[in-house]
């Protein structure tokens, strides 16, 4: 079997011959799917039962297998022995403490950085035995139910300690990398940064931005496209946070004038997250934003987007296609990466050879040859899209259509009998012809190429928990453009705000879209060179619902606000 077998438990399990390919084969399909934990899809799939799991692991790691954790009264010192957040966050229970030997049950036994990160934390050697996942968490939930470890408790204990705000506030003025890289590595550094990330992957955070000025310090989560601030630290935490960040990217601590861009790669609560690190220098220091990219909260099933039975029926015909271009359009963050994931998802086979060029790589897809677009080194998207026809692909995809040379090449590429997907700035699915006539590509050569505009955006879905019905108003009702008679009966909703949803009465975010189909009107109209405002008002008449329309429809079904559909459309 040549396929690349990330996941050490699988690894162990094909090593032991407990496997055959085609198991291993549909055990890695159905993982890369729902993205359910090894383990557990052995499970369902009766190949292997915990038990059997359990004791591999533990005789790989040469420990022993501990059963009956939620019976077990764990003294109140060998508790205290990891912090609370610490504990949660890599779901790390201590079972006994003997001297400087403390005794762990790990969720993730396999993952080798949990052990160093944990016992660099809590200065101690960890004796690291197996037990079942579930019952560490279960103990975790139990034991450390009260006491989580906050901001503020991490802040005041450096405050504490007074010798540490002066070594911060010396290494800040001193401003030399060593001095620098030291307090990136201090523990309360560490934790203060592990919370953070932590906290943001509990919220669902999509970024995060760590934003110095003059006299403060913020750092702020986007949840659902909203910006969240959180308590802003000390000012003088800004360097030592910064460069802890710089230093697990992997970047240049020292480098102070430069942007830098880089990746990290970590466990928290059991999840494997992959964060991109952007670092701007700025007057009062460097801002840095991490994208949170958590596989398991995003769904890259072109089923699990939203779209309206046409729309997704009409995408789903237009990528079997076996050439010509597809063009994904809408603003930043609106979602275009992952509509392109999911395509590719779709026709992703044995017999087709898919080739990207992004910038950068968001999420690793089995199965699909992934280039990192790199403009320092001279590796343009129109280089890397040259190299592909070189390559035998069936199927390309171009993070971003930014020049006339890719747009060129892509439309050679469609011409050669290759499909490629790709993504534009445009506000709506007709402006993308436009902007292609723009670019300086021929009407004749669009018109022959392009199969299909899909246009989107996110809007925030109305939290479960606490939605509830209203009345619009008349002013509501006019900005959607509709009467009271329009409306009937239909119930509007909005979210009152609880636990569940931060009180923002929102939680999660759902797509909206409009797809501009290229039939034989479309394509006399491109070579015609229509205006796009015109373009526009024709496809309607043949039948495209808008943004706008689609927008409504979640309203009346009861998924999203009012102000959310006027907002983004």
């Amino acid at each position: 079997m040549s396929a690349n077998i990330s996941d050490p438990l699988l690894a162990l399990v094909r090593e032991r011959g407990m496997i055959d390919d085609l198991q291993l084969e549909e055990v890695m399909q159905e993982n890369n799917k729902s993205g359910k934990p090894i383990g557990q899809i052995l499970i369902d799939a009766h190949i292997m039962d915990l038990s059997t799991q359990l004791t591999i692991i533990a005789e790989h790691l040469g420990t022993e297998v501990v059963t009956g954790i939620k019976d077990m009264q764990i003294p109140p010192e060998v508790i205290e022995a990891i912090p609370a957040a610490t504990a949660r966050m890599y779901e790390c229970l201590p079972l006994e403490l003997h001297g400087n030997a403390l005794r762990v049950a790990l969720a993730d036994p396999l993952n080798p950085a949990i052990v160093d990160e944990v016992g660099f934390i809590v200065r101690k050697e960890l004796v690291v035995v197996v037990a079942d996942p579930k019952e560490v968490k279960d103990a975790l939930a139990k034991i450390y139910a009260e006491q989580s470890e906050s901001f503020d408790d991490i802040i005041n204990s450096l405050s504490g300690d007074g010798d540490s705000v002066k070594e911060l506030e010396k290494a800040t003025a001193e401003d030399s990398a060593e001095a620098m890289a030291a307090m990136a590595n201090e523990t309360p550094i560490i934790r203060f940064v592990n919370l953070i990330l932590y906290q943001a992957v509990q919220d669902r955070a999509s970024d995060i931005h760590f934003e110095p000025f003059e006299d403060e310090f913020k750092i702020r989560y986007r949840v659902d496209g909203a910006l969240y601030e959180m308590a802003p630290p000390p000012r003088y935490l800004a360097l030592p946070v910064i460069s802890r960040l710089k230093v697990l990217a992997n970047l240049n601590i020292s480098e102070r004038r430069l942007p830098q861009d880089g990746r990290i790669s970590m466990s928290l609560a059991g999840k494997r997250i992959d964060l991109r690190v952007s670092v701007l220098p700025t007057k009062f220091g460097e801002s840095v934003v991490l994208r949170v990219l958590d596989r398991s909260s995003v769904s890259l099933d072109l089923e699990n987007l939203g779209m309206r039975k046409q729309v997704f029926e009409s995408v789903g015909s237009i990528i079997q296609n076996p050439n010509g271009i597809f063009v994904v359009t809408g603003p930043t963050g609106c979602g275009k990466t992952t509509t392109l994931y999911a395509c590719l998802r779709r026709v992703n086979a044995l017999d087709t050879k898919l080739l990207t060029a992004e910038d950068p790589v968001e999420y690793d897809v089995e199965g699909i040859m992934q280039v990192p677009i790199n403009e320092s080194t001279g590796m343009t998207f129109a280089k890397a899209l040259r190299a592909f026809l070189r390559q035998d692909p069936d199927i390309i995809m171009v993070g971003e259509m930014r020049d006339l040379e890719t747009a060129q090449i892509a439309v050679q590429a469609s011409l050669t009998g290759h499909f490629v997907l790709s993504t534009l700035h445009t506000n709506d699915a007709t402006g993308a012809v436009t902007r292609f006539v723009d670019m300086g590509i021929e009407p004749f050569l669009i018109s022959s190429t392009l199969m299909g505009v899909l246009a989107q955006r996110l809007v925030r879905t109305i939290c479960p928990k606490c939605r509830s019905p209203f009345e619009p108003t008349e002013n509501q009702l006019s900005l959607l453009g509709l009467t009271a008679a329009e409306v009937g009966d239909r119930t509007f909703h909005y979210g009152r705000g609880c636990e569940n949803c931060n009180d923002t009465g929102y939680k999660g975010r759902s797509g909206i879209y409009e797809l501009v189909e290229v039939n034989d009107a479309v394509r006399t109209m491109i070579n015609e060179r229509v205006p796009s405002i015109v373009m526009r008002q024709r496809v309607i008449e043949m039948g495209m619902a808008t943004i706008r329309a689609d927008g409504m429809r979640l309203i009346f079904d009861g998924k999203t606000t009012v102000e959310e559909v006027t907002k983004y459309t």
